[in-house]
């Protein structure tokens, strides 16, 4: 019952939330953007909430069930690339755009908008398709009698409903209320959950010495692996920019980043330990559900039943965050960029609403191709990061930096991701090649055509 009241008074929140803040969206600004009047507090929460889903829950308890301590190198990739995100953000802020594309075109050209495009709205219907997953084993956890996909379904019903309904403005204030419930319920199971199993020599002689060395039974080229697509992810991240285009300042952008490092740390790393010490009790046939598991299995009622409703929101929050993000690339990337320059705002607002459906149900279809949500993180993560993140970087620290070198950068990093992933290659991580040539292709291309004129790459350094 305490469970069933849970998931229920989550549900219940999202809705008022969801319904109240629909009511103040009047313009394409307020539902993408959030009319730029977000404040550095409400950003934190939903950059952490953005960030941490079920590729933390689900593929980081996945990781920490198999490696152990060494599953940290995922998350590190994170906290490093957030000690350069803390530069760019009040620069990003003072660009005040709508997405990256925008950021893409500003600097390059409309076919490097294009192609990022292409690799935003494949990489982030990946990562929606991995939190539908998630919920429907939060949900049958929960309800034994609801099967795993059945309750996929049901996510995806919650989370296209609430997306669809008030855009940005519902994201950030449903990540202010889930950020806040998960972060105070994390802190407290941990030491909960390690004292139901016996304190710490009774995790370590229920798992083998190499869950608490540095790499464990890893390789240090596969923990490199963990690593890099996260950071990569991060620092290109478009649903990150998006919400510092929303800030209500430059000051409020950057307070944010410092608060965002602040709870990363905390939070990834408790959800690290809480998959280690579950794993040292419980023998499981899905490992990326031991921390749910061990919510329902290894805590007090009250704080699992806690524990559970705030998973199940960080699943819809995230997959708010990653399925609103390409709607807002082909709403105003691709339909009032290349389609419908004029259309007016009402317009804008439904078409918006009818492509945030459609991703969603692309996202669903998705969700039936992938059974280890690591694996699903880690593909996406990488045709990001090999694909968009180069040419972003370069947009704010090299001025050399081409439209040729920019769209091939872009179009290598795709093709080569997704070509490794179809042809099923696991000999050698995808993300070495598809950065390799996505980086070499940026700086060769780069230096063998023309240098930009001034004009395209002094917006983003003479503020400095």
């Amino acid at each position: 019952m305490a469970y069933a009241i849970a998931i229920g008074g989550v549900v219940l929140a999202l809705t008022c939330v969801t319904a109240y803040k629909t009511l103040s969206v009047r313009s394409r600004s307020d539902f993408l953007v959030a009319g730029r009047k977000l404040p550095w507090p409400v950003l934190v929460f939903t950059l952490l909430s953005s960030w941490i889903g079920a590729g933390s829950l689900f593929a980081g308890g996945e990781n920490a069930y198999m490696n152990g301590f060494a599953a940290l190198w995922q998350p590190a990739g994170g906290w490093a690339g957030l000690l350069v995100i803390w530069s760019i953000a009040p620069r990003a802020r003072r660009f005040a755009q709508f997405t990256v594309p925008d950021l893409l075109e500003t600097r390059y050209n409309a076919t490097a908008r294009l192609m990022g495009t292409v690799a935003i709205v494949i990489s982030y219907t990946v990562i929606t398709s991995y939190q539908f997953i998630g919920g429907g084993d939060v949900l049958h956890l929960i309800f034994p009698e609801v099967d795993r996909q059945t309750g996929m379904y049901m996510t995806a019903g919650f989370v296209i409903l609430f997306t669809a309904a008030a855009g940005m403005a519902s994201v950030a204030y449903l990540d202010l209320v889930i950020g806040t419930l998960v972060t105070v319920v994390v802190v407290i199971a941990v030491p909960l959950l390690l004292a139901g199993v016996g304190g710490w020599e009774a995790v370590r002689r229920g798992l083998p010495g190499s869950h608490f060395t540095v790499l464990g039974p890893l390789s240090f080229h596969q923990a490199l692996a963990l690593m890099l697509p996260g950071m990569l992810l991060l620092i290109g991240n478009q649903g990150m920019y998006q919400k510092f285009f929303s800030a209500r300042s430059e000051r409020d952008a950057s307070r944010a980043v410092a608060g965002w490092i602040a709870g990363t740390l905390l939070l990834e790393t408790l959800l690290i330990s809480l998959g280690v010490i579950g794993s040292s009790q419980f023998r499981i046939e899905k490992a990326r559900e031991i921390i749910p598991t061990s919510a329902k299995m290894g805590l007090p009622v009250w704080a699992g039943a806690l524990l559970l409703g705030g998973i199940f929101a960080k699943v819809i929050s995230t997959a708010n965050n990653y399925l609103f993000s390409p709607a807002t690339n082909l709403i105003h990337d691709v339909y009032e960029r290349f389609i419908n320059r004029n259309a007016p705002e009402r317009h804008t607002l439904v078409v918006s609403r009818v492509i945030v459906v459609a991703l969603g149900v692309f996202a669903l279809l998705q969700a039936a191709h992938f059974e280890s949500i690591l694996r699903a993180a880690l593909y996406a993560y990488t045709v990001y990061g090999a694909a968009v993140t180069p040419a972003v970087l370069a947009v704010f620290f090299w001025r050399r930096t081409t439209a040729a070198g920019a769209v091939s950068s872009i179009v290598l990093g795709t093709a080569i991701t997704v070509g490794w992933n179809l042809a099923g290659i696991q000999s050698v991580d995808a993300v070495y090649p598809a950065l390799a040539a996505s980086v070499a292709s940026l700086i060769i291309v780069s230096l063998m055509t023309d240098p930009p004129p001034a004009e395209k790459w002094r917006p983003f350094f003479d503020a400095n």
